[in-house]
C-alpha cells in the first residue's frame, strides 16, 4: 500500500515499476520508488528511485552496450530497429493505455502511439545511409587522400522532454538519433510520465536490441542530472529543458560536463506543441550529427 500525493486516504498500489539497466529490470539500489497516480483507474503506481549508485551502473552498462551495438553491421542495426518498431505495434494497446494514465485522452494517446511508430520506422532506415552522406574526400595539397567518416561518439545521456512534451514520442524522437549510429543512450525518464518510459523500455527488451544500448532511469532530475553529467564515462549530454529542468540545473549540467569536454547539447522542449515534434523537422539527418564523431584518415596516392 502507498499513500497518493497529498491525499490522507490510503489507495492501492496497482503496479510497481523497475529501472531497465543492461536488458533486465531491477530495483533501485536505494529500495525508494515514488507514487505516480493514474488518471483512469485513481490508483497509485510505484516507479523507482534511481540512486548516484543506479546512475554509475548504468553507465558501466551502456558504455558496454554502446561497443556492442557500434560493432554490428550498419544493415544489422536497421532491421533491429524495424522489429522494435513490429514489438510497438504489437504493444500498441499498452502504450496507449500508458498515455491515458497519464491524463492523455484516447484520441490523443492513439495518435501519439502511432506517430511514434511512424518515428522508429524512419531511423531504422538511416543506419546504412548516414556514413554515405556524412562521409567526405577532402581536397588537400600534396600526394595524400584526405577521407573523413563518422563514427558513434560513445555513451551518450538522454535528459527526455518533460512536462508539456508528448512523453513517448518525445522520447522516441530523442533517443532514437542517438543509437542510429552506434551511441548507448543512457536515459533520463519524463518525470511527468515515467511509465510510459518503462513501458517502451519493455518494448526495447522483447525486441532484439542488445542489452544495454538503452538504459532507462527514473526518478528525480533534480537528484539525478548533475550526477550524469559529471561522470567521466559519459562522451555527450543531450538535455532537454522542461518543468524538471530549468535554466539553472541545464546550465549545471552544461558547466559540470566541461570537465572531461563532454559535447553537451542543451535544448528547450517548452511550449513544443505535439504536431511540432511529429512534424518532419523533428527527424532525420540533422537530428543524428550532434552524436557522430568525424575521424579523418590520411593515404598517400598510389599506395
Amino acid at each position: 500500500m502507498s499513500e497518493a500525493n497529498g491525499n490522507t486516504g490510503r489507495v492501492p498500489v496497482e503496479k510497481t515499476y523497475k529501472l531497465f539497466v543492461k536488458g533486465e529490470f531491477i530495483r533501485s539500489e536505494s529500495g525508494r520508488s515514488l507514487p505516480v497516480p493514474d488518471a483512469v483507474t485513481g490508483g497509485v503506481t510505484n516507479v523507482a528511485r534511481a540512486s548516484r549508485k543506479d546512475v554509475r551502473d548504468a553507465v558501466i552498462a551502456t558504455k558496454a552496450g554502446h561497443h556492442s551495438w557500434a560493432g554490428k553491421t550498419a544493415y544489422l542495426r536497421g532491421q533491429v530497429l524495424y522489429r522494435l518498431a513490429e514489438v510497438m505495434e504489437g504493444r500498441r494497446g499498452e502504450l496507449v493505455e500508458a498515455r491515458k494514465g497519464a491524463g492523455a485522452s484516447a484520441a490523443n494517446a492513439a495518435r501519439e502511439v502511432d506517430a511514434s511508430i511512424d518515428r522508429v520506422i524512419h531511423y531504422a532506415g538511416w543506419p546504412d545511409k548516414i556514413s554515405l552522406l556524412v562521409s567526405s574526400l577532402n581536397p588537400v595539397a600534396g600526394p595524400h587522400y584526405n577521407v573523413s567518416h563518422p563514427e558513434p561518439t560513445g555513451v551518450v545521456a538522454v535528459v527526455a522532454p518533460d512536462g508539456d512534451a508528448p512523453a513517448l514520442l518525445g522520447l522516441v524522437s530523442t533517443v532514437l538519433p542517438v543509437i542510429v549510429s552506434g551511441n548507448g543512450a543512457l536515459v533520463l525518464a519524463p518525470e511527468s510520465d515515467p511509465r510510459t518510459a518503462v513501458v517502451w523500455s519493455e518494448c526495447l527488451a522483447t525486441s532484439d536490441l542488445p542489452g544495454g544500448v538503452v538504459n532507462m532511469l527514473t526518478g528525480l532530475r533534480s537528484e539525478l542530472v548533475s550526477q550524469v553529467a559529471r561522470h567521466m564515462e559519459v562522451q555527450a549530454l543531450d538535455v532537454w529543458k522542461s518543468t524538471t529542468v530549468d535554466d539553472a540545473l541545464a546550465k549545471e549540467a552544461a558547466v559540470l560536463g566541461a570537465d572531461n569536454v563532454k559535447r553537451v547539447k542543451v535544448r528547450d522542449g517548452r511550449g513544443k506543441t505535439f504536431d511540432q515534434w511529429a512534424s518532419d523537422d523533428a527527424q532525420g539527418l540533422h537530428c543524428i550529427e550532434p552524436f557522430l564523431e568525424l575521424k579523418t584518415v590520411w593515404h598517400p596516392v598510389g599506395l
